[in-house]
C-alpha cells in the first residue's frame, strides 16, 4: 500500500470553498446518550434545574423520566455537524432560530443532518462564513426518526486556496425569533400542583417576575483546561482550534479556543441562582459569542427579562424571554453590557437571547 492510497482515506474536512448554497450533508456517528454523559454533563458544570436532575422529581409532575439537559442535546447534535462544517472553523459565531421540539431521555440514540443556507466569503479573501440549518433527530424506531433540535447557526471557515475564486454571496433571511407557537412544545403536559418548589430551589414562579428586571446570577465559575478538552470530547467536536495545541499555538490567539457552548452551558448553570425554576430552554432566538475564552478565565453570568407570554392551551407553564449575557474575569453586580456607542464592553464573552418555561 503506498503512502498516496493512506491519505485518500482520511479527510482534512471542508473548506469554505468546499460548501454550496443548498447542499445537504448527513453527519456521521449516531449516539447514544446514556447516564454515563448525563453525569459527566453535571460534573462539567454543575447544572442543578430539577427536573433534568432527578427522576423522582420529575415523574411526579408528569414526565415519563427525568429528560436530559437541553443543551447536552443541542452540544451533542452541534458535535455531529462539526466533521462537515466546521473542522477548519476559525470561530463559530452565532445562532438563531433554534427550537427544542420534544424531549430526549438517557438511551435516545441522536443523528443530525445540515443543509447549507447561505455564503459569504470575508474581504480578507482567506476566509469565509458558511450558514448552515441543521436538524438533530432520535431514532426510537427503525426507519422513523423524530425531529427533536432545529437551530441555524453561522461560522467562520478558512479557504483552503487563498486564491480560489469567491462563491456569489448569499445571505439567508433569518427570522428575529421563533415563533411563540414553539413555546413549551417539548413539555409534556404537567402536574404543577405536584411541583415542590423546596426541591426546586427557588420560590419564584412565572408571576413573580417582571418585564425589564435584571438579575445577577453572583456566582462565577473558573474554566480548567481539562474541562472544556472533556466536554468537546464528549460532544465528539473534532474542531482543531478546541483541542489541538501543537496546531493552534501558532493560531492568532496562540493558543486552544474554548468552544462557545461550553460558556452557554457554563452561564445557564449559573443561571440557576435567580432563575431556579425556569427548567427548560423551549427556544433559541439568537446567540453572539462576542469574544473568545481561554483556560484560566472566570465566567460570570446576569440575565435581563425580555417579554413574558402566556401559553396558548397551558395552564401549567408560560414562558419568559430571557437575555443572558455572560463575561470572563467580570463580575455583574452592574450588569455590563454594551457602551453608548453600541459596542460591547471588554469582558463581555456571550450574548444569549433566548425562552424558557417556567410554572405557572
Amino acid at each position: 500500500m503506498t503512502l498516496t492510497a493512506v491519505k485518500t482515506k482520511t479527510s482534512c474536512g471542508n473548506f469554505f470553498e468546499d460548501f454550496h448554497v443548498g447542499q445537504v450533508i448527513r453527519h456521521g456517528t449516531p449516539k447514544t446518550i446514556n447516564e454515563g454523559d448525563t453525569a459527566l454533563y453535571t460534573a462539567l458544570y454543575g447544572s442543578r434545574f430539577a427536573v433534568q436532575s432527578g427522576t423522582a422529581f420529575a415523574e411526579n409532575i408528569g414526565y415519563p423520566y427525568y429528560p436530559l439537559d437541553d443543551l447536552l442535546v443541542f452540544h451533542v447534535v452541534f458535535g455531529k455537524t462539526v466533521g462537515d462544517i466546521s473542522l477548519n472553523a476559525v470561530a463559530n459565531l452565532g445562532y438563531s432560530d433554534c427550537r427544542f421540539l420534544m424531549p430526549v431521555y438517557a438511551g435516545d440514540t441522536v443523528s443530525a443532518t445540515s443543509e447549507v443556507i447561505g455564503l459569504k466569503e470575508n474581504s480578507n479573501g482567506k476566509t469565509g462564513v458558511v450558514y448552515v440549518r441543521s436538524t438533530g433527530y432520535r431514532h426510537k424506531e427503525p426507519g422513523n426518526p423524530e425531529k427533536v433540535l432545529e437551530y441555524t447557526r453561522w461560522v467562520m471557515v478558512k479557504k483552503r486556496d487563498e486564491d480560489a475564486s469567491a462563491p456569489e454571496t448569499t445571505l439567508p433571511d433569518l427570522p428575529d425569533g421563533i415563533s411563540e407557537d414553539c413555546l413549551g412544545q417539548a413539555v409534556p403536559e404537567l402536574s404543577i400542583d405536584n411541583w415542590d418548589f423546596d426541591l426546586s430551589g427557588s420560590p419564584f414562579r412565572f408571576d413573580d417576575y417582571e418585564v425589564g428586571e435584571k438579575i445577577n446570577h453572583v456566582d462565577g465559575m473558573t474554566v480548567e483546561e481539562a474541562e472544556h478538552q472533556l466536554a468537546t470530547r464528549l460532544y465528539q467536536n473534532t474542531a482543531k482550534v478546541h483541542f489541538n495545541h501543537h496546531s493552534e499555538k501558532n493560531s492568532r490567539f496562540g493558543k486552544r479556543l474554548i468552544y462557545g457552548g461550553h460558556v452557554i452551558s457554563l452561564a445557564r448553570a449559573l443561571s440557576f441562582n435567580g432563575l431556579g425554576n425556569a427548567f427548560h430552554i423551549t427556544g433559541i432566538n439568537a446567540g453572539r459569542h462576542v469574544a473568545p475564552l481561554f483556560a484560566g478565565d472566570t465566567v460570570y453570568a446576569w440575565s435581563e427579562v425580555l417579554d413574558k407570554k402566556r401559553i396558548e392551551g397551558r395552564s401549567d407553564i408560560a414562558a419568559l424571554r430571557l437575555r443572558l449575557v455572560a463575561t470572563k474575569d467580570l463580575i455583574c453586580g452592574d450588569f455590563p453590557y454594551k457602551n453608548e456607542d453600541g459596542k460591547y464592553q471588554d469582558g463581555v464573552i456571550l450574548d444569549l437571547d433566548y425562552w424558557v418555561v417556567i410554572p405557572v
